[in-house]
């Protein structure tokens, strides 16, 4: 397959050729072998039968996803997380904070959040609940993310104190599994977030490194349009370090320390 007709692939999905660019290898390979096991023979055929048939559109569509990422990645943000955006959340008194993991992957993200909130714990009298909504759109992602192993790499970035008391190491695999108190709280979906949010109002959402960098404008104003409305008043809005909002932000959401992570304002409406 070439760039031209994976360009074309691009478009039918309204995908970004900028964000799929670097890791168009292994996904070009992946879809390749779905070809040939259609029969078809070239990219008319394939957008086809996309078209015509929706098994195949749903295959497609999981093996477009890309999963790349590992605990604590972009260290200074789950600092900060930390230090200040959650003692934000927690400063009025409330039974629970909802939130919601967009294109979780293989979990790195959501048991990132949870090793941060359990050492936060012991500085509270009385920590809230943290219900954690965690979708992707690839089952088999959610299936090693549920599964909770990973292998050293993941955890490269992962300060030792939490490596020692929220993993143990597998004795019959060089994989680090994470404990059962990290697994509480944590509502697992195969979920497209280009159709509705989840049921709820969120008061933190993570879309970080997916929407932004593998969409087209179009469907991401779209899409974020609905992330907004699901995201509560002062809730926080988290998206990948090198990524932008395509749309102004200033009256929907206020500044923070952080150039991407967004604060809704207090009745904003929606984009």
């Amino acid at each position: 397959m070439d760039d031209q007709q994976f360009s074309q692939l691009l478009d039918y999905f309204g995908l970004s050729w900028r964000g799929y660019r670097k890791v168009r290898k292994g996904v070009k390979k992946r879809i390749s072998r779905h070809m040939s096991d259609l029969g078809c023979q070239n990219m008319a055929v394939y957008l086809i039968e996309l078209a015509t048939n929706e098994e195949s559109r749903h295959v497609c569509e999981h093996l477009m996803t890309v999963s790349i990422s590992r605990f604590f990645r972009d260290k200074k943000l789950w600092e900060t997380l930390q230090s200040e955006i959650i003692p934000q959340l927690i400063e009025k008194p409330q039974e629970k904070i909802n939130v919601w993991v967009a294109g979780c992957a293989s979990g790195e993200e959501v048991y990132s959040l949870k090793v941060i909130w359990e050492d936060l714990r012991p500085g509270y009298l009385h920590l809230p609940d943290m219900v954690i909504m965690a979708t992707d759109l690839n089952p088999q992602y959610l299936k090693r993310a549920k599964a909770g192993a990973y292998p050293p790499s993941s955890l490269k970035e992962l300060p030792e104190k939490f490596r020692s008391h929220y993993f143990h190491k597998q004795k019959e695999k060089n994989l680090y599994s994470v404990k059962a108190i990290l697994k509480i709280g944590i509502v697992w979906k195969n979920h497209n977030f280009l159709e509705d949010s989840p049921e709820g109002q969120f008061d933190l959402i993570f879309i970080r490194n997916n929407l932004l960098t593998y969409y087209n404008d179009m469907i991401k104003i779209s899409v974020l349009r609905k992330v907004t409305d699901a995201l509560s008043d002062n809730g926080f809005l988290i998206i990948g370090s090198h990524e932008k909002l395509p749309y102004k932000t200033s009256d929907i959401f206020s500044k923070t320390s952080f150039s991407y992570v967004y604060r809704k304002r207090l009745g904003a409406q929606s984009i």
